[in-house]
């Protein structure tokens, strides 16, 4: 997909209600509080399953084009750590979605608040057995 398709997506998640229960959408998953899209997904895998650093490397680089784009619509984003969000939710603190989620494989995500919901984008690295995505949030729950 390209930048103009990300933002395409990005708005139409901005757009929706969201749903009173999690459902899937035709860019990701919606549920109370929150719709995900899958902006971009690698196909490609090491012999050993994990991901080529080119490729972690890439999506990095496509997230920083979209934030980059993002930025001039709403100004520099915040940077967002989740490691201390997954210690918490480890130790047992109840952490909302889609934070919980989040953590569980995005090490930071780019934050802008408009309108009153935040846009998320995050490159999960956490989750060596799935592929490198790009990930685009919109909820209404602030970050923990």
């Amino acid at each position: 997909m390209t930048i103009a398709g990300h933002l395409a997506a990005i708005d139409l998640l901005r757009s929706r209600p969201f749903p009173a229960r999690s459902v899937r959408s035709e860019v990701g998953t919606s549920a109370p509080g929150y719709h995900t899209a899958e902006l971009s997904t690698s196909e490609e895998y090491r012999d050993d399953g994990s991901q080529p650093e080119a490729v972690g490397e890439q999506y990095e680089a496509e997230r920083e084009a979209l934030a980059t784009v993002l930025s001039a619509r709403w100004g520099r984003p915040q940077v967002f750590g989740l490691g201390s969000v997954l210690i918490r939710s480890v130790e047992e603190e109840h952490i909302p979605e889609p934070w919980d989620m989040l953590s569980a494989s995005v090490p930071d995500v780019h934050l802008w608040h408009v309108d009153g919901r935040w846009v998320v984008l995050g490159v999960p690295k956490w989750d060596t057995e799935s592929p490198c995505r790009l990930l685009a949030v919109v909820t209404d729950v602030d970050p923990p």
